[in-house]
């Protein structure tokens, strides 16, 4: 099992924005996680595809687009034409959400569905099969440094017996709270890929972090 993580882009230095990206492409770390926020489905707003086109000029790795804005389905070919490697919508924000999934694999990326902390994953059972990665957010989407919510590990439990036999390939992502001292046990529960933001670009050393967080998830695997 290969263990992914994914530093957040969102909490980096914007005005060194070009040292961060090379940072991570030096670090252990598997994706770059790219939050789009659009002030409406989430009460802020991050940045569109300039700053996108920015960051795949210098990255080194793939980037894991995360959609957190209304009618993501109108944005679909532009991202990917921005250099997304994986696009992952709300749930919520679909009406049609097996329509969208169809069109972000028709552009050529992984799909992915990402669910608010309320919403379960058994509305996620018709679809199942036909995406590759499910986010489980761990905070309310919009903001940074929130406090992570615990019952992540049940849902990431719930999805882990979803999946089988159906999809057991499906990447399990979790957003939101990741750190050194809960990331073994998400491991445990089930998850197998892992944002992170201000833990580790808010820490002294940010390419240790990241080393440390990839040991935490072979020492998780080997206990």
């Amino acid at each position: 099992m290969k263990y992914i993580i994914a530093p957040s882009i969102l909490s980096a230095d914007f005005g060194n924005l070009q040292r961060d990206i090379e940072m991570i492409n030096e670090s252990e770390a598997d994706w770059f996680h790219v939050d789009i926020m659009d002030g409406v489905f989430v009460p802020n707003i991050s940045f569109g595809f300039p700053v996108m086109a920015a960051v795949k000029k210098y990255a080194a790795k793939p980037l894991d687009v995360h959609l957190m804005i209304v009618e993501p389905e109108k944005y679909i070919q532009e991202f990917a034409d921005a250099g997304a490697d994986r696009i992952t919508v709300h749930y919520e924000a679909c009406t049609h959400l097996h329509r969208t999934i169809q069109l972000i694999k028709a552009a050529g990326c992984k799909a992915g569905v990402a669910l608010n902390p309320h919403t379960p994953v058994t509305l996620l059972q018709d679809i199942i099969e036909d995406l590759d990665l499910v986010l489980i957010m761990s905070v309310n989407p919009g903001f940074g440094g929130q406090q992570f919510i615990h019952n992540t590990y049940k849902k990431i439990q719930d999805l882990k017996r979803l999946i089988e036999g159906k999809n057991e390939d499906l990447v399990i992502e979790v957003d939101g709270g990741v750190s050194l001292q809960n990331i073994a046990n998400l491991v445990s529960a089930g998850a197998t890929a892992f944002v992170a933001g201000n833990a580790i670009f808010a820490t002294e050393n940010p390419g240790e972090t990241i080393s440390k967080m990839k040991l935490s998830t072979t020492t998780s695997l080997s206990a």
